[in-house]
């Protein structure tokens, strides 16, 4: 497992911003399928699932990118 995360690591360091918002939509093409498949009785617990994954996922992130930004910020 840590040899995977090694190579994840080495793809994000030779990545740019788009590679990134590539695989971004491209996960978010596969939630769509995923989710027109999930039968509409179980669509509203897998929808508050689905945002609780999300909210989990998006501040961290978010907090990290307000720290770059305030770190580019500190060495103007």
């Amino acid at each position: 497992m840590e040899t995977l995360f090694g190579y994840a690591d080495r793809y994000l360091e030779k990545s740019s911003w788009k590679d990134l918002a590539l695989i971004k939509f491209c996960l978010f093409a596969i939630g769509i399928m995923v989710g027109i498949r999930i039968p509409e009785k179980g669509r509203g617990h897998v929808g508050r699932i689905a945002a609780f994954v999300f909210a989990v996922t998006y501040v961290p992130l978010m907090v990290k990118f307000f720290g770059v930004i305030s770190e580019a910020e500190k060495e103007r």
